[in-house]
Parts: C-alpha cells; structure tokens; sequence
C-alpha cells in the first residue's frame, strides 16, 4: 500500500517554494508520492484573485511533469462546498481504501491553529501529519509537542508566497525566478495577474 502525503493549497500560482517542500517531503520522509490538492474557489467567497479552478489545476500538472512522485489532485473540485479536510480524508477513505493510505502535509503555522479545524481530533487519530518549518509567530498548542502522529520535517524554510508573486507581477516586476519555467510560460501566456 503506498503511503500519500496530501499537499492542500489554492496554488494561486504553485511556485518553487510549493515544489520544494512537497519533493523534499517525499524524498526525506516514508512517503511514497505527495498529492497536491488543489483548494477549489468557495462559490461562497469569490476572490477576484482566484484563478478558476481549471488554470491553477493546469499550473500543478504542468509544474509536476517532472515529478513523477508528485501528482496533482482535483479530487475536492466535486465535493460540495463549503468543504473541510476531514471530508475529503473520508472521501479519499472510500476511494482508495485498498491502494493508499493517506498523510496531511501542512505548515508548522497551520499547526498552530490545527485544534480549530473541524473534527481535529478525528483526523489526529486516523492520520499521520508531516510539518514543516515556517517562520511564523505564535506556539504550538501543548497537546501537539510530541504527539506521535504528528513529525516534523526537516525541510528547508521556504519564504515565498503566491501572493507576493501576483502583487509584484501586476507591478511589472520579474518574478519568473520564483516560478517553474512551465508555470511561469502558462501565467504569461494566459496574461494571469497582470
């Protein structure tokens, strides 16, 4: 049975900060493939900044063809809104019960604030969760220090972020650095965040 580590992200845009840290989460961990899945646009709050569902899923499969142990998932785009991990987690359960076993991967700032997700107390007790670092302020609540399901992961402290590549890109600034080349080609063809 191969073990998954599930990314969540809107990926508006995936950059090389979201690459790093799932390839690395799966090289340096017991994971066999990280699933980026990708955050579907709540039809309760449109964000003008939110590309459609189907150009940020084309940005995640193309900045993923050279990958082969990262995939991207569109498995929420069909679940009904507003949605919450543990459904797609139970979701997941029912399709896949046989092939894969499934892990959160999340930020050590989405930790912080893991006791106010929607049946956090389920998922800690079914699922493994991978941390990695993130320079953000705040603790960790004590019931989280040294829980056996939760590991933290070495990974490199990446300091990227989407919405600093959209601002900077409608300003004009050159940001194709922070982007995979097939992500970037995609953005500037299709004129996103200008």
């Amino acid at each position: 049975m191969k073990k998954v580590g599930l990314y969540f992200g809107t990926f508006n845009p995936i950059h090389i900060g979201h690459l790093i840290i799932a390839n690395h989460m799966v090289e340096f961990s017991d994971l066999d493939e990280v699933w980026m899945v990708i955050t579907p646009q709540s039809p309760f709050k449109t964000k003008k900044s939110l590309l459609d569902n189907h150009h940020r899923y084309q940005m995640v499969f193309e900045a993923t063809t050279d990958y082969p142990k990262l995939k991207p998932s569109k498995i929420e785009f069909d679940l009904p809104q507003p949605n919450y991990t543990i459904t797609t987690l139970v979701h997941l359960e029912e399709k896949y019960k046989y092939e894969y076993s499934f892990s959160l991967i999340m930020g050590e700032d989405n930790l912080k604030s893991f006791h106010k997700w929607k049946n956090y107390d389920v998922i800690l007790q079914n699922y493994d969760l991978y941390v990695y670092p993130r320079i953000s302020s705040g603790s960790t609540e004590h019931q989280f220090k040294d829980h056996p399901k939760i590991h933290k992961v070495d990974a490199p402290i990446i300091e990227v972020s989407s919405t600093f590549i959209r601002k900077q890109h409608a300003l004009g600034k050159n940001i194709k650095s922070m982007l995979p080349d097939t992500v970037w080609k995609y953005m500037d063809e299709m004129n996103f965040y200008r």
